[in-house]
């Protein structure tokens, strides 16, 4: 019906038969291998009829379990291995060859087989031919617990799995001729697990539909950032040339001797923090502040602002009227070195004016007073960290995401495959 339904909209609905297959593909299924995964456990004692030991001696295999096409039901008889294969000893019972000894007049008697080489089919088909009751497999690793067999085609014979524990003891009494009489009763039914296939779609498709939500939220912060970028790189290169423009109508001359730039009281470049000399080329500022032509003429093109009182040389010339000019740390870092040696102030003032740290602007226009030396503290580590954590955090969730998904796929899988039939 919902495959007519499907095919009558498939013109518009193609989300609903998306649904429809999903349900069909997954759901479905899921509801069939919950059915098979139940199963039902199987209480074994084993008695060893040993005259060594004046008495009978019981052996208790808890571990057991159903086969999923055996018929539950008790079965008691004797235990009879194979018989070896020319001197060789056959656990399998899976070659042709394959012969059990039992004794006359033997009414029931179990099979014990090892697992492995051939199906579980094989090995109880070829017990079942020897007119054997039931069918003991065991595991032959120790560590694994038994499985539940399928074994469709076996008819009504009983075939149960068990663990290794004990198996060699129970086969050395058998190598010694001892008679071993087993007993199976039917234990209790253990239900499926909850987790199936379809709540392993419905938690991969939330998980998918959150991974690209989250996805989409950074590829568009990506993008605002790099337009952010992209718009203030133009504007400080617009910037930049205005200075360019400003800087040329600026007053230039050469310090002579007498002038009152010579004079010790005469306030020193805030730039190099050096007095003035003759012949020293200076610039005037239309704030009237002076400093060394070399000294001033970089910070302009950077910052277009006069070092001291923050005056925006574009506005005062007329060039640029209104636009705010971007005043980074590279003067406070100036203003960090005085009292250090020439060398470590150059280097310093590389360190601030180096284009490649991302310095956050402090926007000014007019008169501003300068901060005091304890607030002058260069931003570049706090910007560095920033961007750093903004990675670490982006890689964290991606990272963090992929182990969920891994471990709840991985989990789901061992859910399921730790109740499903096994056929070999």
């Amino acid at each position: 019906m919902s495959w007519r339904w499907a095919r009558r909209h498939r013109n518009g609905g193609s989300p609903v038969l998306l649904l429809l297959l999903l349900w069909h593909c997954w759901v479905r299924p899921a509801g069939a291998d919950n059915a098979s995964q139940a199963y039902y456990t199987a209480l074994i004692n084993v008695t060893v009829l040993s005259p060594e030991r004046g008495g009978p001696t019981l052996l208790r295999i808890d571990r057991g379990r159903y086969g999923q096409d055996s018929p539950k039901v008790e079965v008691k008889g004797l235990l009879v291995a194979p018989v070896p294969i020319n001197g060789v000893a056959d656990r399998l019972g899976c070659d042709p060859r394959t012969r059990f000894q039992v004794p006359p007049n033997t009414k029931q008697w179990i099979a014990l087989l090892q697992r492995g080489n051939c199906t579980f089919r094989e090995k109880i088909l070829r017990a079942a031919s020897h007119n054997a009751t039931a069918v003991v497999i065991y595991n032959n690793i120790s560590s694994e617990e038994p499985v539940t067999m399928t074994h469709q085609g076996t008819g009504d014979i009983v075939a149960v799995m068990i663990t290794e524990s004990k198996v060699k003891e129970i086969l050395n009494y058998l190598e010694k001729n001892i008679s071993v009489l087993m007993a199976i009763a039917v234990g209790s039914r253990v239900p499926p697990k909850n987790f199936s296939r379809g709540s392993l779609v419905f938690v991969s498709i939330s998980f998918i539909v959150l991974m690209i939500i989250s996805s989409a939220w950074l590829i568009f912060y990506f993008i605002q950032k790099i337009r952010y970028t992209s718009a203030r790189d133009r504007n400080q290169r617009r910037l930049g040339d205005a200075a360019k423009k400003a800087i040329g109508k600026l007053t230039t001359r050469t310090v002579k001797k007498g002038d009152k730039e010579t004079d010790p009281d005469f306030d020193h470049c805030a730039v190099c923090i050096e007095s003035y000399k003759q012949n020293d080329v200076v610039r005037i500022l239309p704030c009237k502040h002076v400093f060394h032509k070399a000294c001033v003429d970089p910070w302009l093109s950077e910052h277009c602002t006069c070092p001291m009182c923050k005056l925006n040389i574009l506005k005062a010339l007329g060039i640029v009227p209104n636009v705010p000019c971007t005043d980074n740390v590279a003067f406070d870092m100036e203003r960090l070195t005085r009292g250090q040696p020439a060398s470590r102030r150059s280097a310093l003032g590389d360190f601030a004016n180096d284009s490649s740290l991302s310095l956050e602007p402090l926007r000014t226009s007019g008169m501003s007073q300068l901060p005091q030396d304890g607030e002058l503290t260069p931003r570049s580590g706090e910007i560095n960290i920033a961007v750093t954590k903004e990675w670490f955090i982006i890689a964290s969730f991606g990272l963090l995401s992929a182990l969920t998904l891994c471990y709840m796929i991985i989990k789901a899988t061992a859910s399921l495959n730790a109740n499903e039939a096994e056929w070999y």
